[in-house]
């Protein structure tokens, strides 16, 4: 472009400005860039690293068993957390004040006690009650029953102490979706005489959705990192699995790599997923829908080429 061409498009006080912040632009990219360069060759160059033992543990056995158990976990403990959640939300909600005020202590209780130490509490039930039994209550006729600790194993008190305690925040998540509907949504699906039931179910929380969608994804991936506490109960899930690794051959760096790579990998892949289910729910929305990434690369080489032209007119 020539730059008779290049005035034809901008001002001359135009011009002087593009290099101006294009140049700042530069200097920023160099300076992340040298920082980034620096980090990668400290970390690559490091060999108390073990990258070697890394790409030996990385697909061994034992830490992909692990690795499925972590993954296990989390999906137990979110579809337990997420109907258990819908529930308290609707009772809190409920114009019952007993209801109501059951779903606010057991919300209050579970989100004021650090999730560690009732995954603790659950793995040491049997102290409080050594024998599990259901049936009819008060003396009443026993369906099933057995010894606590064959019933209540580390892994059932790890599904037990994370999907409880996730209930309790998805509670309040459901619910800030739910009163985001408009109160007219309500009234009008009464006007057809649709039950309380059937308004939430068919209009209510279909249009929740957008707001519950994207703090749900969160608490998913939050969900798969806090699963590493339960360890301390000796449930063989990715993190205890590579303890016991490193346990016998002292490689405690090496495996912890092993173990933050495969967290990455897994929480990389949820928040791609997590990115597509909130544009999928966003539709018909007010608000645009949020742009791809490839569509953003798109966007972006478009503004850039005709500055990049302006600038070499110049």
């Amino acid at each position: 472009m020539t730059v008779d061409e290049a005035e034809e498009i901008r001002r001359p006080e135009e011009l002087r400005a593009v290099p101006v912040r294009h140049r700042g632009r530069w200097v920023a990219s160099a300076i992340v860039a040298l920082v980034v360069v620096v980090a990668i060759h400290s970390v690559a160059t490091n060999p108390r690293f073990g990258w070697g033992t890394v790409g030996h543990y990385l697909f061994a056995y034992r830490i992909l068993s692990g690795l499925v158990k972590t993954l296990e976990l989390t999906v137990i403990a979110m579809v337990v957390g997420v109907l258990l959640g819908v529930l308290l939300a609707v009772m809190r909600l409920s114009p019952n004040p007993l209801v109501s005020a059951v779903s606010w202590v057991y919300i209050w209780l579970f989100r004021g006690t650090p999730v560690l130490v009732q995954i603790l509490f659950w793995s040491f039930i049997s102290a409080l009650y050594p024998r599990v039994s259901f049936g009819v209550p008060f003396g009443g006729p026993e369906l099933f029953g057995g010894n606590a600790n064959s019933i209540i194993t580390p892994f059932v008190a790890a599904v037990l102490a994370l999907g409880l305690n996730e209930g309790a925040y998805m509670a309040e998540i459901v619910r800030a979706g739910i009163i985001s509907v408009d109160e007219g949504q309500t009234e009008a699906a009464q006007s057809l005489g649709m039950t309380r039931l059937q308004t939430m179910r068919r209009i209510v929380l279909p249009q929740a959705m957008r707001v519950i969608i994207p703090p749900t994804g969160n608490e998913t991936i939050s969900m798969l990192k806090t699963s590493a506490l339960v360890s301390v109960i000796a449930t063989p899930e990715l993190l205890y699995s590579a303890q016991l690794i490193y346990a016998v051959n002292f490689k405690q760096i090496p495996l912890l790599l092993v173990a933050s790579i495969w967290y990455l990998v897994v929480t990389s892949i949820l928040s791609v997923g997590q990115y597509y289910v909130e544009r999928r729910f966003s539709r018909g929305s007010s608000r645009d829908l949020p742009l791809t990434p490839l569509q953003r690369v798109r966007l972006n080489l478009r503004y850039i080429r005709p500055h990049e032209q302006g600038v070499a007119g110049a």
